[in-house]
């Protein structure tokens, strides 16, 4: 168990470095992680009774605030809470929710902006408008009025120093407790520009004391105030745009949390009222109309409705619901009319558990986060270092204060530890948001990463692969027999028996509108079937053995049974009075999706593995089906843990195990990423790292891109952030200056601003992501041609030469426009149909419509300077 805490005062990686490591100090403490974008840490212990957890959340709170910055534990008043760096408790702040404190500091922020804007626009045109011919007053103009020229600046430099006094505080209050943040670097710089004009205003009016106009003008000309403010300003412009960015970060969580009802209507002694959503209980009777959302998870009492469930699974078409079915709170009733009884309310419906998982995951770290997490610790010490160093350098080689001061400021704010601290919880943040919205839920950060690495995937068959529940696939009658009368009889028979084939063909006979008569003298043969007198005959409804106990010969039917055997389905045979009257086919039917899910996995490099309890005929039958690269047969359920722990030991790539019952909750625990069905049972969804609430196996595939989109941003935050100080802080300081090349402070805190505001953009882009939809077409495409083939009688021969592919292995590819770059010229070739590559496989696979030589496609492929070899 863990206990979460808000923290307050944290601006920067430095800042969340601080306090992990006062957090850790604290006996009692096994795990910490702290969270820059959600201010917020999550902290477990190694005793979990009461009275040593509110030990250690009050120990946690003084060892964060005796650091400078604010702790309390979330959702409660029982821990101190220490005082913030702001200067405001941790505690009142902690009576609003992050969101909203989050929303005013926003406010805040822009507040500040409006205002450092305000002073800083005319200040910098005091200070810079002669350099540019720009018209300044005639009093401000000429040697003799220096003076009030640099009073004035520093007057209009005055408000923007008090409306962003906040760096000053938290800056100077973090390096007196030594850990030095990102505040305390913009304010030494900013107090070094600031007391650098205010010693060129002494000097100046002792200049002007001793009759020495032009010494005066000169120190005008070198005054820094329009440094600081700018400095304030700019880095306040990016601090403002990065709280937007972030707040957009959390948009899919607060449209989880807004999708919950406010009431619901009780219905109770014939009357309905509305009611608060916090009132209703779980037995409840809630009515729900058209166009009105569930309330909270129920079963359906009465009436029926189409439900939109998308969005919590993200199917976007209405799944009709009936009496019986169960119903999920926050979707929506987009026609008919029904009453629910509920089942589950408050904290234990299905949303509040996305939203619960939801935020678990973002409240964790990936373990490349460490990388950050290292350089972030020493960062801030020694960026101050190195600006010391610059300024001892550049004043010992003559060039004056001046310079040596302008270097030492500008390697102070351009220096950016934000980028840092931001590169990987942002992506982290925006993936598992954009995953909840697609009906994705991934449970910690870490498994995030782990997915991007997988290259096997075990599949469950039951439930997984194929529905989960056997159905009718055929019926064949004898010759004479009226089948709707048959159909209807053996259901009649089979309507006591609790198996679940006998259900199947119950409910065939119901889908099919028959009216289903009653049955007598009812019996049941173990292991071979039952038999009933329906009207005045006598049926018997079960397999080949028991039909055989009964002296009946199955005739021609013997046949069709062992063909239907040989395809996967479990054939019954019917009897009427002593003679054989038909054939039921039953098979649990695999998913439609569940074959185009496996070749997307493999488009993706990714190996399939179907693990069945079932007998290897079964399981081969549902291999021709659902191509799989390997099938493991027979497996009991106490095995299967056993056979993924051999896959993982295989040491080929993270293994993924895929699953929906309790069986299954073993192997999934076991494997490197448990990924459960949405609509199995609950064990297996909490033994899993990942959960899909379509049951779609298809979400296998697009949680694994997910996770490649996601680490592929977080690599791009942090080679952004590391490159950007590692060159910068260089230049600033002046290891360019013999080449020309310096950079301003003013340019610097641009640039620092925007490096922060990049870093969060880029993350934002996992908004917009959506999985590649391998094959999809193409699926459609072969569907059809086979469907032509069967009408027209072609061999199964003349098919294969109809679905040609070839896959290549392209290195050189670093982006998605080397992507389209592959992809455009394998299809220029002739004879090339469709072409679909995978960046992170480095694969390419390509459709054909006639023999190509594979010579032609590596050709096509170097042609555009990248490395290309067939795959087997």
């Amino acid at each position: 168990m863990k206990q979460t805490f808000d923290i307050t005062g944290m601006t920067c990686a430095a800042c969340s470095a601080r306090v992990e490591k006062a957090t850790r100090s604290v006996e009692g403490v096994q795990d910490v992680a702290v969270n820059l974008l959600k201010n917020s840490m999550e902290v477990s212990y190694t005793d979990e009774t009461p009275a040593a957890r509110q030990r250690v959340d009050d120990a946690v709170c003084a060892a964060v605030s005796h650091a400078g910055y604010g702790a309390e534990v979330r959702g409660g008043g029982s821990a101190v809470a220490g005082s913030s760096s702001n200067g405001t408790s941790s505690r009142s702040a902690g009576r609003a929710t992050p969101q909203q404190r989050a929303e005013a500091e926003r406010k805040q922020m822009r507040m500040r902006l409006i205002v450092s804007f305000a002073f800083t626009i005319p200040l910098f045109y005091l200070s810079m408008g002669h350099m540019f011919g720009w018209p300044t007053p005639s009093f401000f103009s000429g040697a003799e009025n220096v003076l009030p020229f640099a009073l004035t600046e520093f007057l209009l430099l005055l408000p923007v120093i008090f409306v962003n006094f906040k760096f000053f505080k938290v800056g100077f209050i973090s390096l007196a407790h030594g850990a030095p943040n990102m505040d305390s670097l913009i304010a030494l710089g900013s107090t070094a520009s600031t007391l650098y004009g205010v010693y060129a205003l002494y000097r100046m009016g002792y200049a002007l004391g001793a009759g020495q106009v032009e010494a005066a003008h000169a120190f005008a000309m070198d005054l820094y105030f329009e440094s600081a403010a700018m400095i304030l300003t700019l880095i306040t412009l990016g601090k403002y745009f990065e709280a937007r960015a972030k707040g957009k970060t959390t948009d899919a969580v607060t449209s989880l949390m807004d999708l919950s009802p406010k009431t619901a209507v009780l219905r109770a002694s014939g009357e309905e009222r509305e009611i608060p959503i916090e009132d209703v209980r779980v037995g409840d009777e809630l009515v729900v109309r058209t166009g009105a959302s569930v309330p909270v998870d129920g079963v359906v009492v009465e009436g029926s409705a189409a439900v939109d469930e998308s969005a919590i699974t993200g199917e976007s078409v209405p799944v009709e619901k009936g009496v019986g079915d169960r119903v999920i709170g926050a979707t929506v009733s987009r026609s008919g009319w029904m009453v629910l009884r509920a089942e589950h309310v408050g904290e234990d419906t299905a949303l509040a558990g996305i939203i619960r998982m939801v935020d678990e995951a973002t409240s964790t770290k990936a373990p490349i986060e460490k990388i950050a997490d290292k350089v972030s610790g020493v960062f801030v010490p020694v960026v101050i270092a190195i600006a010391l160093v610059a300024f001892c350098v550049w004043f010992a080689m003559g060039a004056g204060l001046e310079t040596a001061l302008a270097r030492a400021i500008s390697v102070l704010v351009i220096s950016c530890p934000c980028a840092l601290g931001l590169a990987t919880p942002t992506a982290i943040m925006v993936g598992t948001g954009r995953g909840a919205r697609s009906g994705i839920l991934v449970k910690s950060a870490e498994v995030l990463q782990m997915a991007h690495d997988v290259k096997t995937v075990v599949l469950d068959k039951t439930g997984t692969i194929t529905q989960g529940h056997p159905g009718v696939i055929s019926f064949t009658c004898a010759e004479g027999a009226d089948e709707r009368e048959l159909v209807a009889s053996a259901a009649a028979v089979e309507r006591y028996s609790e198996h679940p084939l006998a259900k199947a063909l119950v409910d065939y006979a119901s889908n099919r509108g028959l009216a289903i008569p009653e049955a007598r003298e009812f019996s049941q043969v173990e292991g071979g079937g039952v038999s009933a007198v329906v009207g005045s005959s006598r049926y018997m409804v079960g397999n080949a053995r028991l039909m055989e106990s009964g002296g009946i010969a199955l005739g021609g039917l013997v046949l069709a049974g062992e063909r239907v055997a040989d395809e996967g389905a479990t054939p019954l045979f019917v009897a009427k009075d002593g003679a054989v009257a038909g054939m039921v086919a039953v098979a649990d039917a695999v998913k439609p999706t569940s074959a185009q899910a496996v070749k997307a996995l493999s488009a993706m490099g990714i190996t399939t593995v179907m693990m069945t309890g079932d007998n290897e005929k079964t399981a081969l039958a549902v291999q021709k089906t659902c191509p799989v690269d390997r099938v493991i047969a027979g497996v009991l359920p106490a095995d299967k843990e056993r056979e993924v722990a051999r896959l993982v030991e295989e040491g080929s790539g993270a293994v993924a195990m895929v699953g929906d019952g309790i069986n299954d909750a073993p192997a999934l625990a076991r494997a490197d990423v448990g990924i459960a069905i949405g609509a199995g049972t609950d064990i297996a969804m909490d033994a899993a790292d990942m959960v899909l609430m379509r049951s779609d196996l298809l979400d296998v595939a697009r949680a694994v891109q997910l996770s490649r989109a996601t680490m592929r941003i977080i690599k791009q935050n942090l080679f952004w952030a590391l490159i950007y100080n590692a060159a910068c802080i260089p230049v600033a300081a002046g290891a360019l200056a013999w080449a020309g090349v310096t950079l301003n402070p003013m340019i610097a805190a641009a640039a620092m601003s925007l490096s922060s505001v990049c870093v969060v953009s880029n993350a934002l882009r996992l908004r917009r992501w959506k999985p590649t939809e391998y094959s999809a077409n193409h699926e459609a495409e072969v569907d059809g041609a086979l469907g032509r083939c069967q009408d027209d009688g072609c061999s199964k021969d003349d098919e294969k030469e109809n679905l040609m592919e070839k896959t290549l292995h392209v290195e050189g590819m670093m982006c998605p426009r080397c992507v389209a770059h592959v992809k455009k010229a394998l299809e220029e070739v002739p004879g090339v149909e469709r072409v679909d590559v995978d960046l992170d496989a480095k694969r390419a696979v390509v459709t054909l419509s006639e023999d190509v030589a594979d010579e032609v496609l590596v050709e096509a492929v170097v042609k555009e300077d990248y490395e290309a070899s067939m795959e087997a």
